[in-house]
């Protein structure tokens, strides 16, 4: 449980510090010319439709994870750290041989300043629907070591990433809006791949060869 719950921590930490997920609320917030409480509140919702999306590809792969570890004591153990580490050297190769092209950019739009309630829930309503169908992946494979463990690992994983990314992206865009976000972010940006990599390698080596 502590080895699922700190991994958790350090993926869903990893994901929401990447800039792509709040920068465009800041953007597009000065964009808008909204007040801070509208942009604090965009953030959370946009955030929470990001995250439900993706704790429902998670919650199918952590119940496959655990229907085949019931029957399958070796997935638990090994195949599942196997996948994890697999899906490690793959975003280490991305990292290796290509720039860095997170699906969660969202462009702001060109608008007039000083615009009405409407205006701001229906950017509010886009920014929504274009997270909620953009899901990260980078967390799924984990869902599926969770899932091996039960229901109790699957709900860990699902509470601690949705409050650990709402929160972060809170953080930042708050931040952000006071002008105090100026740390060179590029690295992380232009290596979320790299850095996603190791944790899941580091993570599956851990479940592989530590028995807690």
């Amino acid at each position: 449980m502590y080895q699922i719950f700190i991994g958790s921590i350090i993926l869903s930490t990893i994901h929401a510090l990447i800039p792509n997920h709040w920068l465009p609320l800041i953007a597009i917030g000065k964009t808008e010319k909204w007040t801070q409480n509208q942009t604090l509140l965009a953030t959370i919702i946009t955030g929470f439709a990001h995250t439900l999306s993706t704790i429902m590809i998670g919650i199918v792969v952590g119940l496959i994870g655990y229907k085949l570890s019931t029957y399958y004591s070796i997935i638990s153990g090994t195949i599942a750290p196997a996948i994890l580490i697999g899906l490690g050297m793959v975003y280490l190769f991305l990292d290796f041989h290509s720039h860095h092209n997170h699906i969660h950019e969202v462009n702001p739009l060109e608008t007039e300043p000083g615009q009405n309630k409407s205006r701001w829930a229906a950017i509010l309503t886009s920014l929504s629907i274009a997270m909620f169908l953009t899901p990260c992946i980078e967390i799924e494979a984990y869902y599926f070591q969770a899932g091996t463990i039960g229901w109790m690992g699957i709900l860990i994983v699902s509470a601690v990433y949705l409050m650990t990314t709402v929160v972060i992206m809170l953080l930042l865009v708050y931040l952000g809006m006071k002008g105090v976000s100026t740390f060179k972010s590029s690295f992380l940006e232009h290596h979320e791949k790299g850095i996603t990599g190791l944790v899941l390698v580091s993570l599956g080596l851990l479940a592989m060869l530590v028995k807690f």
